[in-house]
């Protein structure tokens, strides 16, 4: 990087940190600023191609809304990459790929398509990162345990992407929800990142997505928060899925984080939100894509917390497994995994005081 900034952060030890603070704020702002000032136009264009989410009894929201927000940040991601980014062949796959999630959003939030339409349209944004753009988890080192994937770190690969785009859309169920998660993952990121000594190709890239994406999904939250005046959509879930996956798999590839689990523990609200989802609808014997009303974020509405509490709790757990990793990279991995395993034990007894696997409850009066 150049024209830098050099600062020196005691605290976390002798450490000089190579940052360049000027072009982080424009590449957080300058989305942010686009973003809040474009949404008001995608929710005329929402109105008008009849892209509405209509209430029913499994949603939250009484009356009908827009919902081509991903297309406000997709816009702001855009932006930045022209004014932030370098053309690689990892970001022209990017490109295309983000262009293909973009596209299936963009139909099923005018017309609702099947959930195996999605899925083609997932695969297909996935596969040309994958095989193209030669983005791959090639190998882990877990627990004092190392596998490498060989060949298979293609499918492997594309399955955790899909993981990761899927996570994401389930869990967009209040307003501010999604995109709140994801801002507090893209800051995380970005906060390791300026901790890094080491830059790649793939650390660079990584470095710019992070944050022209944290200015791009602040900015979308700015009219997407309680109450909100547009939401995300599957355009908005998906496209932030895939690029959450992109990132994670580039810090990693870069050695940016030193276990592909930290971004993952970021994450856990939306990853156990959805292993819970496959648990419980197979246990009633429907389909793992069935819709239903028994997500964590329900399970704290019925605990008679109001919508903008319910997303507040579920920031601040993301927040405390945010800071965990932060410790664990910056600080001391010991302290960080003492703080993952006490977080983790706290959040899976609070999950199991819930109906979110099967009503316990039911049939009592």
């Amino acid at each position: 990087m150049t024209n830098c900034a050099w600062i020196w952060y005691n605290v976390f030890g002798d450490k000089m940190i190579d940052v360049n603070i000027k072009n982080i704020l424009l590449m957080i702002l300058i989305p942010f600023i686009f973003v809040s000032l474009f949404v008001p136009f995608v929710i005329k264009i929402a109105q008008h191609v009849g892209a509405l989410d209509i209430p029913n009894e499994r949603k939250v929201h009484k009356k009908p809304m827009p919902r081509l927000g991903g297309l406000g940040i997709y816009a702001g991601f855009l932006l930045g990459y022209i004014l932030f980014g370098e053309m690689t062949y990892m970001m022209n796959a990017i490109l295309i790929g983000s262009f293909v999630i973009i596209v299936t959003g963009i139909m099923d939030d005018i017309k609702p398509i099947s959930a195996k339409s999605k899925l083609i349209g997932q695969f297909i944004a996935s596969f040309i990162v994958v095989v193209y753009g030669q983005v791959l988890l090639q190998d882990i080192n877990i627990f004092g345990l190392y596998i490498n994937f060989g060949l298979f770190a293609y499918p492997i690969t594309i399955l955790f992407m899909l993981g990761c785009i899927n996570c994401l859309n389930l869990i967009d169920g209040l307003d501010g929800l999604a995109g709140g998660v994801s801002a507090i993952f893209f800051l995380t990121i970005g906060i390791i990142a300026c901790f890094q000594t080491a830059p790649s190709l793939s650390f660079e890239l990584a470095y710019v997505l992070t944050f022209i994406m944290f200015g791009s999904t602040t900015g979308f939250l700015v009219h997407n928060f309680n109450p909100a005046k547009i939401f995300m959509g599957d355009t908005g879930s998906m496209f932030l899925g895939f690029i959450i996956s992109i990132i994670t798999l580039l810090g990693f590839k870069s050695v940016m984080m030193s276990s592909i689990v930290i971004p993952l523990f970021i994450l856990v609200v939306p990853i156990l939100d959805t292993l819970f989802a496959i648990i419980r609808r197979k246990l009633k014997g429907e389909s793992v894509s069935t819709p239903d009303k028994s997500h964590i974020h329900h399970q704290l509405l019925k605990k008679n917390f109001s919508p903008r509490s319910t997303v507040l709790i579920i920031y601040l757990i993301t927040a405390l497994f945010s800071a965990a990793s932060i410790i664990y990279i910056i600080v001391n991995p010991a302290f960080g995994m003492l703080s993952y395993g006490f977080l983790m034990i706290i959040f899976v007894i609070l999950i199991f005081k819930t109906d979110i696997l099967f009503e316990r409850n039911k049939g009592k009066k």
